[in-house]
């Protein structure tokens, strides 16, 4: 098989939850444990930081990774979903996996495997702790897939946990309530290892409290954290909350506190780094998608009309889009916009800016909402647009209407930032 081959078949013979939703879900970490077995548990070859939350996951694990660079590690990072090719999903040093690994992983572990019946995400994890280790990498980011106490990450003993916030997403998985999100999340905090908290809530903080206790594991709460207490030497007074995020959306000032506090509490962990520690999160926060490939977060696409993607999908993350695409100057407003059928679709209506001129579109995913229907609960919602049958189609359309002065915003799913950068 080639590359393409190898892909399609790893969508096709493994339940994938990206494509088809609760059917690929696996509660327990059987398989896991059965794949760590047979490649000799690699996980245990390499340092690593492991990072649940309902949102941010994925920009503090790429900042997290992108500072470990910048201090002369060699760093793994595994994250999920992939936006335009599998292989983002695992990277070395920003560089994502070969294809022939791909292939010759597939080829010759297929025999094992395939009578295992393992998910998509469970076959995708072992490959990436196996390519670590064959890589030496010195430490690896790992994000966590859904939930986190039965996520198949969640066989690995790291050297710190992170828990970014908590909302209401995957219910039907996780629990109805924040508290009950956040005991699935809680369950990646391990015996004395540290773990940082980015946000609580007053359910969500007794759960945390309560669980690193239970495991006398230290806790550092990121809302506590003084970035005073964490200074570039070669910056004077200035302290790292003045660094130049390169990553611009507005929620990302709190995943930022949150990084800083994770690396703070490594700080012991990271004393033989090549580069100053203080220099590499400057360049790894300044640099953040350069070293590691991040796409999709508040990402300029054009401008005149200004073009902006952002893979924001649940309430948690339109309740920071929202605000800042309504807050954006421009002359209008046009906001091309997709959902997939496991979020509060109805909850996010309320939020959009209701002058905006909507382009309803589908995503290519079994999972999304078909933009007929998208367009009828928009109109209960005192929202109008045209609908159409893909992303591609929709943002063409807002880019003819456009004048140089408008301002175009493309989301509402991960999936429609994907179709909309695979040219899909």
């Amino acid at each position: 098989m080639n590359y393409q081959e190898t892909t399609e078949y790893l969508f096709s013979v493994t339940p994938v939850f990206e494509k088809i939703g609760a059917g690929a879900y696996k509660e327990g970490l059987y398989n896991s444990h059965m794949l760590d077995e047979h490649f000799g548990h690699p996980h245990r070859c390499f340092k690593s930081i492991h990072v649940a939350g309902t949102n941010g996951k994925g920009s503090c694990s790429h900042t997290i990774a992108a500072i470990l660079q910048s201090a002369g590690y060699k760093v793994g990072l595994y994250t999920s979903p992939h936006l335009v090719d599998f292989r983002e999903r695992i990277r070395v040093n920003g560089e994502c996996v070969s294809e022939q690994y791909v292939i010759d992983f597939v080829e010759q572990e297929r025999h094992f495997f395939e009578p295992l019946h393992p998910s998509f995400f469970e076959l995708t994890t072992a490959m990436a702790f196996k390519y670590f280790a064959e890589q030496q990498v010195d430490y690896a980011v790992i994000e966590v897939g859904l939930g986190g106490r039965l996520d198949c990450t969640n066989i690995i003993t790291p050297l710190l946990s992170v828990i970014t916030n908590i909302s209401l997403d995957h219910t039907q998985f996780l629990g109805s309530t924040l508290a009950q999100i956040a005991s699935e999340k809680a369950g990646i905090i391990k015996p004395g290892i540290p773990v940082v908290i980015g946000e609580t809530t007053p359910e969500t903080r007794p759960v945390f409290e309560q669980t690193a206790a239970e495991k006398s594991a230290p806790i550092h709460f990121a809302e506590e954290f003084s970035m005073q207490e964490f200074r570039d030497p070669s910056l004077g007074s200035q302290s790292f909350d003045d660094i130049d995020y390169e990553l611009k959306g507005t929620y990302q000032q709190k995943n930022k506190r949150t990084i800083l506090c994770a690396i703070h509490t490594l700080e012991d962990e990271l004393t033989d780094a090549a580069t100053p520690l203080a220099e590499a999160v400057a360049q790894g926060m300044t640099q953040v998608c350069q070293l590691t490939g991040l796409v999709g977060r508040w990402q300029t696409l054009g401008n005149r009309p200004l073009v902006i993607c952002d893979t924001g999908h649940n309430v948690g993350g339109w309740q920071y889009l929202a605000p800042q695409i309504a807050s954006q100057p421009c002359d209008k407003r046009r906001i091309v916009f997709g959902m997939v059928d496991d979020k509060d679709i109805n909850t996010v209506m309320e939020m959009l800016p209701a002058d905006a001129i909507f382009y309803w579109c589908r995503p290519s995913t079994h999972r999304a909402i078909p933009q007929d229907q998208v367009q009828a609960i928009a109109r209960q919602h005192g929202l109008s647009g045209e609908a159409f049958p893909d992303v591609l189609s929709a943002y063409r359309q807002a880019l003819a209407d456009a004048s140089p002065d408008d301002f175009i915003f493309v989301g509402g799913s991960s999936y429609v930032v994907a179709d909309l950068l695979a040219g899909k």
